[in-house]
């Protein structure tokens, strides 16, 4: 039986006054839990679905949320700018180049001042990602919550996602091995009805225990989040 579930975030009073402006584009969704409600100190795995899905969790789900994050988004303006430009909007959007330039001369300095308001975990490419681990573990045995967009947008953001990257399985298999469990929630957003699906918590251990690679654990947690994301439920309107 789903559960359903309606929660309001709140925040420092520039952070509430930003937020009350944006509702304006990002309405309430209607989260929705296949079973028990997850407990601080999950991993929560998402699809992106542009700034949608951060921006419902961020907005209206009250609970401790630690978000991954590009390194360059939370590297000052500059580097945040030439990310939104040249990968977010141009790459993964599909934006021409030029649109997105002279949009995010307005959009970046907003977004800098929005992110620096909530403990972003930087994410890299290099070596660099083991603190990203570090950070993560931290995190977690403080009982915050993790949430990683693992989909493979090389192709922007598909409704089915094409695959997942690997990240999270490190950060599963660095806990274990310091005696962290980590609770695995795999989660969809849909954007057409604005809802929220959370999937049954499951134990990073107990994937491991099914001989799987982490190639296998990726693969079979992607397609569960396909799954989710055919889901339909009959939403209740609030009167």
């Amino acid at each position: 039986m789903a559960k359903k579930n309606k929660l309001v975030k709140k925040g420092k009073l520039y952070f509430r006054f930003l937020k009350r402006l944006m509702t304006m584009k990002y309405k309430s969704p209607e989260f929705i839990f296949l079973g028990d409600v997850f407990e601080d100190g999950s991993v929560v795995l998402s699809n992106h679905e542009g700034t949608d899905a951060p921006m419902a969790l961020e907005m209206y789900m009250d609970r401790k949320f630690r978000m991954w994050g590009a390194h360059e988004m939370n590297s000052g303006l500059k580097m945040m700018y030439k990310y939104q430009t040249e990968v977010y909007y141009h790459q993964k959007k599909g934006w021409k180049l030029f649109p997105a330039k002279l949009f995010c001369l307005l959009a970046s300095p907003l977004t800098n001042l929005f992110y620096s308001a909530f403990p972003l975990i930087s994410t890299y490419k290099d070596q660099r990602f083991f603190k990203t681990i570090k950070e993560s573990i931290y995190a977690i045995k403080n009982k915050e919550n993790i949430v990683i967009f693992p989909e493979d947008s090389t192709n922007g953001y598909l409704p089915e996602l094409e695959g997942f990257l690997l990240g999270f399985t490190g950060l599963g298999e660095v806990a274990l091995k310091r005696g962290v469990d980590i609770p695995i929630v795999v989660s969809y957003y849909v954007k057409k009805t604005n809802t929220y699906i959370f999937d049954q918590p499951i134990m990073y251990s107990s994937l491991v225990k099914e001989g799987l690679t982490k190639e296998q654990i990726a693969d079979k947690l992607l397609k569960r989040c396909n799954e989710l994301g055919k889901m339909n439920f009959n939403k209740k309107t609030d009167k």
